[in-house]
């Protein structure tokens, strides 16, 4: 069986570490591109945003909720390959996707949960990404922590499936990776309104591409914030958290902690 060999791995590169909590992710742009069958019709990037657990977030939200309890529960405690969070995330990425998963989870949670800062994570149809780019300066951290706010929403419901009904093409995933890029290029030239659209983009994006990733609700919900923000999406499918692009103050808004750091 794989679980003594990744044990092994784990027992060879581990420190232990206690009083810590493991990060989130949010995903800010271009989400299902880590997944090929999207990727091979037409390569994008997906930019994820890793952040300080300053509350507990909803589970079932889109904030790879899944991939951090498997982390904290099995791995957390040893800091395993602690100078290389790209080996890291590998590790996890493997741990929960053994050999005869029917549904992978896509590398961008691990990804997201483990390189600090925001990151560009571009896929030409493979689990993994053909190259990444990282920021984890103090200036776009700063920056990107006084232009995100996030409202809850409900959580996805049991049982739920965005993907009983698709539309992949194209023309409809160049749409995803158009809005992952500009919501980048934003992020790097601090451009609040470049930034926005890279995220009102992928919602618009998800809508056409995988029609039960949103509902009616979600959409006017997010409608309700176009006076006062850039740009809108949601923190995953079926719910979760509103993620805006704004500079101002929204009430029951949640302002996020960048971590600039693996440590």
């Amino acid at each position: 069986t794989w679980g003594p060999f990744f044990n092994r791995i784990i027992e060879m590169a581990a420190q232990i570490v206690d009083g810590e909590e493991p990060p989130y992710r949010i995903c800010l742009a271009g989400g299902w591109l880590d997944q090929p069958w999207v990727s091979e019709v037409y390569p994008g990037p997906v930019i994820v945003v890793n952040i300080h657990p300053t509350i507990e977030f909803n589970h079932r939200s889109g904030m790879a909720t899944s991939s951090r309890e498997l982390w904290r529960g099995e791995l957390w405690k040893k800091h395993v390959f602690a100078d290389d969070p790209e080996k890291l995330a590998k590790l996890l990425f493997g741990y929960e996707n053994p050999p005869g998963t029917k549904y992978v989870s896509g590398s961008q949670d691990h990804l997201g949960l483990c390189l600090p800062g925001v990151a560009r994570l571009y896929y030409e149809g493979t689990f993994w990404p053909t190259s990444i780019n990282r920021n984890i300066t103090k200036d776009i951290c700063d920056w990107l922590e006084s232009v995100i706010v996030l409202v809850e929403l409900t959580s996805r419901p049991p049982g739920y499936d965005p993907l009983l009904q698709k539309n992949i093409t194209e023309e409809t995933v160049k749409l995803l990776a158009v809005a992952g890029e500009e919501c980048w290029q934003g992020i790097i030239n601090k451009d609040i309104k470049r930034f926005g659209v890279g995220l009102s983009g992928t919602h618009r994006a998800w809508r056409v591409m995988l029609p039960l990733t949103t509902t009616d609700e979600i959409n006017e919900e997010l409608s309700n914030y176009e006076s006062v923000s850039y740009g809108q999406t949601t923190s995953g499918c079926g719910g979760g958290y509103v993620v805006l692009a704004t500079d101002k103050t929204i009430p029951g808004g949640i302002r996020i902690k960048v971590r600039s750091s693996f440590s």
